[in-house]
Order: C-alpha cells, then structure tokens, then sequence
C-alpha cells in the first residue's frame, strides 16, 4: 500500500455483509486490503478491520440508535478530502451499501466532487438474517413477493407508518429493518391496515453472530414475547407466512444446541431459539 504523489485517489464503498466476518464477498475483501483509510459503520464486524494494511487509517463513523458518530455530511466531506490527497479510501457499511445504506449519497457526494469510486456489493442484512434464521423471504405456494422497507423514517413523520401500512397486504413478505424499537406501533398499524392478528411474524436478534436470537409468535403477541426475551439491536423483522417456516429451518442456531423440530405449520406461540450460556 502506498500513495502516490499527486495521484487521484478512489473511493470503495464496500458492504461488509450481516454481521459474520466471512459473508464479506472476496472483492470486499480485496478492497479492504488495498485500502489508506477505512470509514467504518457500528455494524461492522471488527474482525474485518485486521485485514485491512497496519499502517491504514481506521476510522469509526458509526450510527447506532440515533446516536451518531459523525453527521452524514461531514463523512462525506472526509471521504472526499481523503481522495482528493490521493488516497483508496474504502467506506466499509454493513450490509449492502444500497440497502438502507445511504451509499448512494456517498456515491453522488464523489461524482459531484470529481472522485473515481466504485459500489462493492454486500450480502443485505434481509437477505443474511433470513437465511441463518432459516427463512425463504419466498417460497412456491406460500409467498411469491416480497417487500423491504425501514421504519425508522416514522419516527419523524407519519409516512414511514403510511407506507408500511400500503404494504401490509400488498406483499406476501414483510422485510422491517430498524424497527425493533417501535415493534408495539408496527403491530399497531399493520393490524390496522387489515393484517390478521395471527399473521406469523419472526424478529431476529444479532443476526449470524454467536448471539443470533430468533422468535416466532403471532403479530399479536410478538412486541409482548420479544420484550419478554430482552432481545438486543440490532433486529430484523419478518411478518408474513414464510416466518413460521423458521420453526423448522433454523439450521444456525440449531446446530448450536440441540432443539427439536417443530411442523412450520404447528400452533406455535412462541419459538425462542438461543445460545447456551
């Protein structure tokens, strides 16, 4: 790794994938050794750092629960300022940086400043959570669409909660990100938009880490059993009848201890698969 004197410099901006070190794609990893300087995200797993040169800068730029570490302005501006010293700056996001990853600001805060960057693909928080929860976002005669969307832009404004209720019958799956803080007013509207109280609904916890934590319940009790749980962020929530299929394919957390099958289409109230102490 080195930098070239007067050299125009490139931004990366990388998806890290769902949480585990090794659903990081082998272009993501190439990127991160190669790079000057990496901004990271609170999602990222740490173990991703070591593979970046020792003598490349580490910076934290995350956002964890309104809490941010910079303003999403002034991470652009470092990045571009870096680049333009001729640096490969790499902006490490976890998941897929066009998932709810405002990496498509950043790509137009390098276009405008006249900044090379390319966009690496990440495996999606939706997609790596679903698959270690044992979860076809899809699956023939059960569900044929799918739909992603983030609750966090309610907590302004009513159109998160607008646009969550226009969906709740318009797709046979439900992809929730950033919603597990306001899991009681989901419920809330997506009953109220006509969804059945029994509608299967799984909220997973730390997904593909050590500490993954699935449960499945009702939407009209799931709120009640997840706080009952102490389920931590971040979680992922998927409602729709392809949750339930979880009770049966939960092979990450399964193969951690031992937990017996159940039908995906048993009476389940409540399924809480979780690590040994």
């Amino acid at each position: 790794m080195s930098i070239a004197e007067n050299s125009p410099g490139k931004v990366l901006i990388v998806g890290a994938g769902p949480g585990a070190s090794d659903l990081i794609t082998v272009k993501g990893l190439r990127a991160l050794r190669q790079a000057d300087i990496v901004f990271y995200d609170a999602l990222v797993n740490p173990q991703l750092l070591s593979e970046t040169d020792e003598a490349a800068e580490k910076v934290f730029v995350g956002k964890r629960c309104g809490r941010h570490a910079l303003d999403q302005r002034e991470i652009n501006r470092w990045m571009v300022f870096e680049a333009q010293a001729g640096k490969t700056v790499v902006r490490l996001k976890g998941g897929d940086p066009l998932v709810f990853g405002r990496g498509g600001e950043e790509a137009l805060a390098c276009e405008e400043a006249g900044i090379e960057f390319e966009l690496i693909p990440g495996v999606s928080s939706a997609l790596g959570a679903a698959s270690y929860a044992g979860i076809p976002l899809t699956h023939r005669g059960i569900a044929s669409s799918v739909a992603f969307i983030t609750a966090r832009e309610g907590r302004e404004n009513e159109s998160g909660q607008n646009k969550l209720a226009s969906l709740a019958k318009a797709a046979d799956t439900l992809v929730i990100f950033m919603g597990g803080s306001r899991l009681r007013s989901i419920v809330k509207s997506l009953i109220g938009a006509g969804l059945s109280a029994s509608t299967p609904v799984a909220v997973i916890s730390e997904a593909t880490l050590h500490k993954q934590q699935t449960i499945v319940a009702k939407l009209s009790t799931i709120a009640e059993q997840v706080a009952r749980a102490r389920l931590t962020t971040p979680m992922l929530i998927i409602v729709g009848e392809v949750a339930y299929l979880s009770t049966a394919l939960n092979w990450f957390e399964r193969q951690r201890r031992a937990v017996p099958a159940i039908e995906p289409d048993a009476p389940a109230e409540l399924i809480l698969l979780q690590w040994p102490e």
